[in-house]
């Protein structure tokens, strides 16, 4: 017992176990929010549009929804609660997702609504555990890994219920989702026993405490270009990604690999790892201008990586497997940074006394409207593409932006650094 407890007091002990539970958790969030885009809901049309483009609609808004209301409700959490919201929070998401089941379609789209609407908030719950430690970008990293196995494996989980247990396309998702409670538990209750951030965590990182409107308007004064920056390349970048993930089922059937539940894991699984890794290794870096500046050389770099990708497919110099998982890599690997690493640098900059939940939120929040809209130009703009083709124009146009954007963000804060080092000696002085 004694050496158990001194394993788990050790640094590297207590990096690998939150970023494990913290990567188990999310993904078993995921078995409460994606397995429904693993069906196609053929032949179903309400006002003439694919019904399951209303599924993604309704569940999205939602989710936006909780986001927008996330900026202040995770700023604001308090730490003995979180393991009760995280289950309060999935648990009213499984019963909206029973809802879906029993109400018959296209009545039951409302449930998908009521699904997502608290499942925005787990993200911020989760990642109050990990921030403002020394070893946070490896635990971030590992929960964001699950943004991309996650996602692609409750989906084959769901395609394998439906194809070899015959459940159906309704009832699959609250199927799921039950596979999925033990782990979220096990997961919960590791997060839960975690030792807090000690003395060497908060001199290197900055305490985090929650942010009162007042707090939050000051750092909002502070920062606000820079900010607005950010919102706008996460935005980019939500919108492509969130695209690629929630139709990934007509993505494939257009690049002829419809009805093949491994393509979603073989896929997302070595993107995950490659992610991780490179996402991790930003923790050896002890100065934290220099880790800010370098999340702006990965983000800048996965928005290229997913250009060229792109660019390759569309001049027949790549196969659509090589496309989907090297654009998808760009495209996780400039994503990861914001979930991860950037804002907890950029806290530790500054020296910022608040929470990565509050701006984190702003750009998710901003980022989920913008993928409810681009669904919306897609299907109600009179626009005539095919999943696969929306999604190449989509990734060229919206990753040259993001790529533009990120190169002004960096300039903007490398300099708002120095200027505030510049300023240390002459208020000592006064």
């Amino acid at each position: 017992m004694f050496i158990a407890s001194r394993l788990y007091r050790h640094p590297l002990m207590i990096n690998l176990l939150a970023g494990s539970a913290a990567f188990l958790a999310y993904a078993s969030m995921y078995a409460f929010r994606k397995p429904f885009t693993a069906a196609s809901f053929d032949g179903l049309h309400v006002g003439g549009i694919d019904y399951k483009v209303w599924l993604v609609i309704a569940q999205v808004f939602g989710y936006m929804l909780s986001k927008v209301r996330g900026i202040t409700w995770i700023a604001e959490i308090q730490r003995q609660h979180r393991a009760r919201t995280l289950v309060c929070l999935i648990g009213f998401s499984w019963i909206a997702l029973l809802g879906f089941a029993l109400i018959p379609a296209p009545w039951n789209i409302p449930f998908l609504f009521l699904n997502g609407l608290p499942l925005g908030m787990v993200w911020g719950v989760i990642f109050g555990y990990l921030e403002g430690r020394r070893g946070t970008e490896m635990m971030g990293a590992c929960m964001c890994a699950s943004f991309i196995v996650g996602s692609g494996v409750v989906k084959s989980v769901g395609m394998w219920l439906m194809v070899h247990w015959h459940v159906s396309e309704f009832w699959m998702p609250f199927t799921t989702g039950l596979l999925f409670i033990a782990p979220l538990c096990l997961a919960v209750w590791v997060l839960e026993h975690l030792p807090a951030p000690d003395a060497a965590d908060v001199a290197a990182r900055s305490v985090r405490l929650p942010m009162d409107a007042a707090t939050r308007r000051a750092f909002l004064a502070r920062f606000l270009p820079g900010i607005a920056m950010i919102v706008m390349a996460y935005v980019a970048l939500t919108i492509t990604r969130d695209f690629r993930d929630n139709f990934a089922a007509e993505i494939w059937s257009d690049l002829g690999h419809g009805g093949d539940a491994s393509v979603f894991t073989e896929t997302e699984a070595p993107i995950a790892v490659a992610v991780l890794i490179i996402t991790a290794f930003t923790m050896i870096v002890r100065n934290n201008l220099r880790a800010l500046m370098l999340n702006h050389v990965l983000i800048f770099g996965g928005f290229s990586i997913a250009v060229l990708a792109t660019w390759m497919h569309n001049h027949a110099m790549i196969d659509p497997l090589g496309w989907i998982g090297l654009s998808g890599f760009g495209l996780y690997l400039a994503y990861v940074p914001y979930n991860a690493t950037f804002f907890e640098r950029m806290l530790a900059t500054f020296r910022v006394g608040g929470n990565v939940g509050f701006i984190m939120y702003i750009a998710d929040s901003s980022g989920y409207m913008g993928s409810v809209a681009i669904i919306l130009v897609k299907e109600f703009g009179g626009m005539h593409l095919s999943w696969a083709s929306f999604y190449a124009q989509t990734v060229m146009t919206l990753s040259g932006i993001g790529m533009l954007i990120t190169l002004v963000s960096a300039l903007y804060f490398y300099e708002k650094a120095r200027r505030a080092r510049l300023s240390v000696p002459v208020a000592a002085a006064a």
